[in-house]
């Protein structure tokens, strides 16, 4: 009897957990309009961001600039789904000391998605809201030093 208990208790428990990874599996999929590579024109020059495709449950980007002719990459990003949710973790050069920061999603759908780590310094939230079918605009928002600021960047999808 208590062989059968802890068979059907396994067997619920594996049935929940599936349950929850499908109902969130649809937000990477949500998430690929990112996809392609985007251009900013800044005072400074372009800054660039490219989202591909690593897997079923994965998008891994980057964010640079192009120096005469070299790339120089200051971001990488992988947005992952996991049975908890979806989740931003960007590794930028020179922050951190180079360890990834997560941020979970708050908001997915096909035209906006948006993250969140309160206990991050600066930026606490991440988002990209679709305005075009080859326009979005990326922001990252929250209090540095007790001012509350964002930084907007306009891109167009050059590929």
């Amino acid at each position: 009897m208590k062989t059968v208990r802890k068979f059907t208790g396994s067997v619920v428990g594996l049935l929940l957990i599936y349950a929850f990874t499908l109902k969130h599996a649809g937000d990477i999929e949500k998430a690929g309009w990112l996809i392609g590579t985007w251009e900013s024109s800044t005072s400074r020059g372009s800054i660039y961001e490219t989202w591909t495709r690593a897997g079923d449950l994965e998008l891994s980007g980057k964010s640079y600039t192009i120096r005469e002719k070299d790339t120089v990459v200051f971001e990488s990003i992988r947005m992952v789904q996991e049975p908890g949710g979806l989740y931003y973790i960007p590794t930028v050069k020179n922050q951190n000391n180079g360890f990834p920061v997560r941020f979970t999603a708050k908001v997915v759908s096909q035209t906006q998605l948006v993250f969140e780590n309160k206990a991050h310094d600066f930026p606490q939230i991440i988002s990209y809201t679709k305005t075009g079918e080859n326009t979005l605009v990326a922001e990252i928002s929250g209090t540095k030093n007790g001012q509350v600021r964002s930084q907007t960047f306009p891109m167009n999808k050059i590929k």
